[in-house]
């Protein structure tokens, strides 16, 4: 079969699986400049795919500049592309299977309280003197992402009928597609509540969704990354991106830091591999500092 109408099958597949539109956007795009590097190499059909065809494309994406941590992205969406082809037997074997991963340097940057006080100040400056929805919304963005640690889907899906201030929870779709609920503070629930009058008064009806547009639409994918880019440029951050995801991992930073147990971070930020949460905890934990000056050798050696 063609590679293209390959592609075009497994993408079908994906939405009829239901596949979240966050990723089917990322086959999309990721794994169809795949498909565009192999008929450019005049590699036609699914069939005639090698692994040296893959490695030649990942090489080739290097070039450009990719991390390698894009490069192991982009070879995951080609191995799935594959299991689908070797499921439906179009293909006999996954031959992405045998190209390796590269290997990643592992480095979470995090905000400091300098940069969260500094991005809050700018949106407090803007609604002083502008009143506008966007600098209310900006404000309140900062707020629940740094609060609670959600990710950028859940916060676009958010709903009014979602938020318990009376019992301060938030009940947010997860990444495994079900009902979970996420704890704020009493501090956080304040400034949703005031944010909600503020709505109120803004628009002539409010939405369900608590974040919206300046059309009073449901924000998109890219609305709010336009919003964290905007941000970008007027803070001018060179040590750390800003970025919703920035947000979530502060978050877990300052859980790890503050000396909560993994097991409670893995709850408070709804891994469902504690593995996922070691990384975390073996980053910034202070359990091994605190076992390291409780027990190092020289604490008994008079010097």
């Amino acid at each position: 079969m063609l590679i293209k109408f390959a592609f075009h099958e497994f993408m079908e597949d994906r939405k009829f699986k239901n596949t979240t539109t966050v990723n089917i956007q990322n086959y999309k795009v990721l794994l169809g400049e795949f498909v565009e590097y192999c008929q450019e190499k005049e590699v036609l059909n699914a069939e005639e795919v090698e692994s040296h065809h893959v490695k030649q494309y990942l090489m080739y994406c290097q070039k450009k500049g990719n991390s390698a941590g894009t490069i192991n992205t982009k070879l995951q969406k080609i191995r799935a592309f594959f299991n689908y082809l070797v499921e439906e037997k179009m293909v006999k074997e996954n031959v992405a299977v045998k190209v390796k991963r590269q290997k990643e340097d592992i480095r979470i940057n995090v905000f400091n309280d300098q940069q969260v006080q500094q991005m809050l100040s700018y949106y407090r400056g803007l609604r002083r003197r502008e009143q506008s929805y966007f600098a209310y919304r900006g404000y309140m963005l900062i707020l629940t992402f740094l609060g609670t640690g959600i990710r950028r889907t859940e916060i676009i899906n958010l709903k009014w009928s979602d938020v318990d201030l009376e019992n301060l929870t938030l009940s947010v779709f997860g990444k495994n597609r079900t009902k979970e609920l996420v704890f704020i503070t009493e501090k956080l629930a304040k400034e949703l509540s005031a944010y909600f009058l503020f709505c109120k008064r803004h628009f002539t009806e409010i939405s369900d969704y608590v974040f919206v547009n300046r059309n009073n639409t449901q924000m998109t994918q890219n609305s709010i990354m336009l919003v964290f880019q905007n941000l970008q440029k007027k803070m001018n951050f060179t040590d750390v991106r800003v970025s919703p995801h920035t947000f979530r991992h502060t978050f877990c930073h300052r859980l790890a830091t503050s000396g909560m147990s993994a097991f409670a971070i893995q709850k408070m930020m709804r891994h469902q591999n504690i593995s996922v949460t070691m990384r975390y905890v073996a980053m910034w934990g202070n359990e091994l500092k605190e076992q390291n000056d409780q027990f190092n050798p020289l604490n008994n050696i008079d010097l």
